[in-house]
């Protein structure tokens, strides 16, 4: 009885809703109830109303939403016999709803997000036994031995901890290939890793061929290793000394998990964030991800494999034979096929990795044509909603995680159409200025504020536009290839140990440029357009204005793609750590200020400056967050500043044993707790007026700071030249 009361009370509901949604009425009561609910949702966000407010927030932001596609639905589009004008206008229709629907599906998934987990610490004396996997192509060997340090230190008995380097860059193909060069590099890696392996009590292995990529080289590991749990860490990817003890434990609950899932934190920006000088301020792109969606995916059961700082189940990995390798995208694919089965996921929301992402926009665009095209794959071999074995929300969850990577389709109408009008007078948009004030401006407002709702403080306003859009120009063929060729796309290590010495423009960059000045020519035709035909004076504003909007996202991509020069490959992170500091064949007290993959700084006691040389070698001695013991670490002295009663020095790691290398992993990346106060020194939502204006004028000075590169470019200019603040 209970249960078909609440059937009639959502059916009675529904009907109301799509009453009233329908319901004919004038402009000035549509504009009424539009400023009435913006006003509102404005109030609640105001007051921090959460709960049931924030749902009711949303319901009617939803409202808006569904009167807004009623009316295009019914009255905007062009006449069927008017194909010039038909074809691009039900374009530009199918570019609006997809986006509606992904909000819809949005909504499902984090309207109400699992709060923060609660962490389960291990019982040490009944804990399983862990392989370790940290899977390699051709990543840097130092780059690897601070990662493989890092896991051989973490918090776990050592009899039931086994960490294996599973390389694919020195398999037997490679070092027997014809080209003679090939051949000598994988052979020499070969030799390097092994031993490097053996020092740090690492186990190496390889393979006879590169078969299903990094999927059938985590397979390859799975058949030489026997450990119940399996963690899975990128090459670049290096655990804190936590890591184990806050995810085994969720395995001792349910017999049924397959999956902890944490998230990827980044000690680099990406080119988006370097370039516009927004790492330190700002949320990454991944935090929305990882700090919303994920914990939204895992109130439905749904979060899912990301590729690394995972623990896996192999009982659960054995049912489906292993990794899944149809897509490139093995991660989300295993992850589909295990919660095909009934098997269950976790997602711990505490950073206990650190990584590098891509540091130039090339490399960026690789990664993510790599991710669009697997996941695409996943929709096409996979279909989500009619894959059987899952739930229905977790069929709404895979659905729009893929579906999320046709963003470029309608990214590029959007582009394009208002160009439609202006250069050739087109109407696809059957409507007045009045009308668009009423439901398509509405429509805008609203969709902001329930965005900004959704992800607050994880993603600032029109921050998602962007990164949108700086991909849409390159992911466009990339989607289409796969579409179809959904078998052509192969898996392509993204390079993340780059750096860029000096300023430039990317090689990516040219398109941007010429989309720039094609939308620019579109601000004249507006114009012209207002003063020639002064009747259509609203609709042309209109359309001017959104072309206007579409100039502000490409002015701001031009910066992105102005490749900023940095001597540093990478960011310093403060960590305090009281330490000794040689200074000839003196011993000093000093602390350790901050440290990075490459180097650290380290404030020496008293006025020592001028016995201390740039070029000398010397070596710095501090406890161990893993034993308490005290090590050395060989050091080059690269910057000398004097300080009141005290001297900064700044020096370049220099190792040159195994061992050094897990005192630089101690260092960095022992300590969790300083991931997660980073995250949450930049978290914070400036409100969606603040943030409009903050990114408009980002997007002013990055248009010039674009163009400037351009024209250093043309010219030709000197490299000292491109070394300045821009």
């Amino acid at each position: 009885m209970r249960k078909f009361l609440i059937i009639l009370m959502w059916l009675v509901t529904s009907i109301s809703v799509l009453l009233l949604v329908t319901l004919p009425v004038n402009l000035q009561t549509q504009l009424i109830a539009g400023a009435s609910v913006l006003f509102l949702m404005m109030v609640l966000k105001t007051l921090n109303a959460g709960g049931i407010w924030r749902l009711i927030a949303l319901a009617f932001g939803t409202a808006i939403v569904m009167r807004y596609v009623y009316w295009r639905t019914t009255s905007t589009l062009p006449p069927v016999n008017q194909l010039e004008n038909f074809i691009p206008g039900f374009l530009l229709y199918l570019a609006e709803i997809y986006s509606v629907m992904m909000l819809a599906l949005s909504l499902f998934v984090v309207s109400m997000p699992l709060p923060h987990r609660t962490t389960r610490p291990a019982t040490k004396g009944e804990l399983p036994s862990v392989d370790v996997f940290i899977p390699t192509y051709n990543e840097d060997i130092e780059l690897l031995a601070n990662t493989m340090a890092a896991a051989k230190a973490m918090d776990y008995p050592a009899d039931k901890l086994t960490v294996w380097i599973l390389d694919d860059g020195g398999t037997l193909q490679k070092r027997n290939a014809d080209k003679i060069v090939e051949s000598h590099i994988a052979e020499k890696r070969f030799k390097d890793l092994s031993e490097l392996c053996e020092a740090l009590g690492v186990h190496y292995l390889t393979r006879e061929k590169n078969v299903h990529a990094k999927a059938g080289n985590l397979n390859n590991g799975l058949e030489h290793s026997t450990g119940e749990l399996i963690a899975v860490f990128d090459a670049d990817h290096a655990p804190t000394r936590d890591f184990l003890l806050e995810t085994v434990g969720y395995f001792d609950e349910d017999d049924k998990l397959f999956l902890v899932q944490t998230p990827h934190f980044f000690l680099n920006p990406d080119p988006l964030e370097r370039n516009l000088r927004t790492f330190e301020e700002m949320p990454s792109e991944n935090e929305m991800f990882y700090g919303i969606i994920q914990r939204g995916l895992d109130k439905w059961n749904a979060a899912f494999f990301c590729g690394s700082a995972a623990v896996l189940r192999r009982e659960a990995l054995n049912v489906t034979g292993g990794f899944s390798g149809i897509s490139i995208t093995e991660d989300c694919e295993t992850a589909i096929a295990l919660h095909s089965k009934g098997w269950n996921s976790v997602y711990l929301d505490k950073p206990l990795i650190a990584g590098l992402q891509p540091a130039t926009f090339a490399s960026f665009i690789g990664q993510r044509s790599r991710w669009a095209q697997g996941m695409m794959q996943i929709l096409r071999f996979r279909f989500p909603l009619f894959n059987g074995g899952l739930t229905i929300p977790q069929r709404l969850c895979y659905l729009s995680s893929t579906l999320f990577w046709l963003f470029p389709f309608p990214r590029a109408i959007f582009l394009v159409a208002p160009l439609f009008y202006l250069f050739f007078g087109l109407e696809i948009f059957t409507a007045s200025g009045g009308e668009f004030l009423a439901y398509t401006l509405i429509y805008m407002v609203v969709n902001l504020m329930m965005q900004n709702y959704l992800y607050g403080a994880f993603r600032w306003p029109w921050i998602s536009e962007l990164y949108e859009y700086v991909q849409t120009v390159h992911l466009l063929p990339a989607v289409v290839s796969v579409a179809l060729n959904p078998r052509k796309p192969t898996f392509k290590v993204t390079a993340k140990d780059e750096r860029i010495d000096r300023s430039r423009l990317s090689e990516l960059s040219t398109p941007f440029f010429v989309i720039f000045l094609v939308l620019l020519v579109g601000v004249g035709v507006t114009i012209y357009r207002i003063y020639t035909e002064p009747y259509k004076a609203d609709v042309t504003l209109v359309v001017g204005a959104w072309n206007l909007l579409n100039l502000v996202f490409a002015g701001c991509a031009l910066g992105v793609v102005s490749e900023r020069g940095d001597k540093r490959p990478s960011r310093r992170v403060k960590v305090s750590r009281r330490c000794e500091f040689r200074v000839g064949e003196r011993w000093l007290q000093g602390t350790i200020d901050d440290v990075s993959v490459n180097g650290l700084r380290v404030q020496v006691l008293g006025d020592v400056a001028e016995a201390v040389s740039i070029g000398m070698l010397t070596d710095v001695r501090f406890k161990t967050f893993a034993t308490g013991d005290l090590g050395d670490l060989p050091l080059q002295v690269r910057n000398v500043r004097k300080q009141a009663g005290e001297t900064s020095v700044g020096c370049m790691f220099m190792p040159d044993q195994p061992s050094d290398h897990s005192l630089i992993a101690d260092l960095i990346f022992a300590n969790s707790a300083q991931w997660t106060k980073f995250q949450l020194d930049r978290r914070g939502n400036p409100g969606l007026f603040k943030g409009t204006i903050w990114f408009f004028g980002v997007a002013i000075f990055q248009t010039y700071r674009g163009f400037s590169y351009l024209f250093r470019h043309l010219t030709g200019r000197g490299k000292k030249e491109w070394e300045g603040t821009l």
